[in-house]
């Protein structure tokens, strides 16, 4: 009897006695989960109702959490959008290969030698697209589609207007609506505009694997939104980050539907997190966290973080321990079916053991973060704040979350323990590729300085410097 009519046979077999041999439903309990990557920009803290927000209506996210489960203390790993996007993508601290500060105007990126999630995600025979803002280069070379992404619809630089746009629609501007490199026009409001084109693409990729970086430029400033949406909230005291919140709660509301619709929505790991603190200028709250995007308070780098896997994962938990963006890689890679890195170390781990609780240790023992002469590190629930030409603070966010007590002379032991760690740490890190403009430097150490004496900062932006003493 050959190979072929011995498995005939069995087959027979088996059926004869109840065994179903359903090739098909074997496949599909079998699939490698979806991976959606879905990025706010500069949203506060507080400012969902997940995390107890009471004024902003983010019905669709709030559901997205109840059906996963919340990081309470997750962070990313820079304060600003572009760092933060390159230590996402990366899974790795970018201050490894230099990139420390938001990209500059001139032809510089994220690392090409470094292998991106998308590229890694390719490696496993997944299908790749990022919709929404990039902020990692716009030369050839830091391209999406030159870092691992099959689809691009987007634009490449740090923000631009929610709707089409005279000054930055024309060919070869970096704000420009492109797609897979080639410019296209755009109409009505871009925050419905990207989440269309995600739910466009897993129309066409439902069959396959498919990885998603779909990364808003909501709620960063330009504070626009539709008539509409600020209808809806007229004599709101922040009507325009309600309508702008509204308007992203309601696209991801949209293509969690599209999932639930084409029944892969139980298998699709869904990261929602924001890219950084809540930024000054944009209405937000990061309350009831100190400080805000750009400095080294929790404010700036403790985000709203929520991963939902409903066929693996059960909803409705909280997680308490160090979490951080960067593990995001790490998570997404092996579940695709990577082993260990695709190439340099990663920095970030695997959260599924710990959620499961087949871990019972913290996925970190500490985190890290640095930006020109400003620098913290979190230990469990120590926290140590270090500021070139001024000194250092040292917390314990679990007794003063506010970060208002300085404790560096009742516990010597621990502030020096987290100065030598993070010195450690920046042992290995490769001077800055490239540093803020020496008014931000200056407006981001007054803003720290001042939070550290537990004041009030009277400075925001370099309008409110003496840029006398520059000259």
């Amino acid at each position: 009897m050959n190979f072929q009519n011995s498995i005939l046979l069995a087959s027979v077999l088996l059926s004869m006695i109840g065994v179903s041999c359903n090739t098909q439903e074997i496949k599909t309990n079998d699939k490698k989960p979806n991976v959606i990557i879905i990025l706010a920009d500069d949203a506060g803290y507080a400012d969902f109702g997940f995390m107890g927000c009471s004024d902003l209506e983010t019905p669709n996210i709030d559901r997205l959490a109840k059906d996963g489960i919340i990081f309470t203390d997750a962070h990313v790993s820079a304060t600003v959008c572009s760092p933060s996007r390159a230590g996402l993508l990366t899974g790795r601290y970018q201050q490894r290969f230099g990139h420390e500060c938001n990209i500059p105007p001139h032809d510089l990126g994220m690392d090409t030698t470094e292998v991106s999630i998308a590229s890694a995600m390719k490696q496993q025979g997944y299908q790749t697209a990022c919709f929404g803002k990039w902020h990692l280069g716009k030369q050839e070379e830091y391209h999406p589609n030159q870092r691992g992404f099959d689809e691009f619809f987007g634009f490449l630089e740090g923000s631009r207007s929610y709707f089409p746009n005279k000054k930055y629609d024309e060919p070869g501007n970096p704000h420009e609506i492109q797609h897979n490199g080639e410019h296209v026009d755009f109409t009505g409001y871009l925050t419905d505009v990207l989440g269309d084109k995600a739910i466009e693409y897993i129309d066409k990729q439902k069959d396959n694997p498919f990885f998603i970086y779909l990364s808003f430029n909501a709620v960063h400033t330009p504070m626009q939104a539709t008539k509409e949406d600020l209808k809806r909230y007229d004599g709101h005291a922040r009507q325009d980050l309600a309508a702008m919140t509204w308007a992203m709660d309601r696209a991801i509301g949209k293509l969690v539907n599209k999932l639930k619709k084409e029944k892969i929505y139980e298998n699709t790991l869904i990261f929602f997190l924001s890219d950084n603190g809540g930024a000054h200028s944009n209405q937000s709250s990061c309350l009831p966290l100190k400080g805000w995007k750009g400095n080294k308070f929790e404010g700036g780098h403790r985000v709203p973080f929520v991963m939902s896997w409903p066929q693996e994962l059960k909803g409705g938990q909280k997680y308490h321990s160090l979490t951080s963006a960067l593990d995001i890689y790490a998570t997404a890679y092996e579940l695709a079916g990577g082993k260990e890195s695709p190439g340099k170390k990663l920095d970030g781990t695997n959260l599924i053991p710990f959620v499961k609780g087949e871990n019972k240790k913290a996925p970190h023992e500490q985190l890290f973060w640095r930006k020109g002469g400003m620098a913290a590190t979190r230990e469990g629930d120590w926290k140590l704040i270090r500021l070139d030409n001024y000194g250092c603070r040292l917390y314990n966010v679990s007794n003063d979350l506010g970060e208002t007590k300085d404790l560096q002379n009742e516990e010597k032991f621990q502030m020096n323990k987290m100065k030598q760690s993070l010195e450690n740490w920046e042992s290995n890190l490769m001077n800055p590729l490239w540093t803020e403009d020496k008014y931000w430097n200056e407006v981001t150490f007054e803003i720290h300085k001042a939070l550290m004496e537990n004041r009030t900062s009277t400075v925001h932006s370099p309008a409110d410097l003496d840029k006398k003493k520059y000259k």
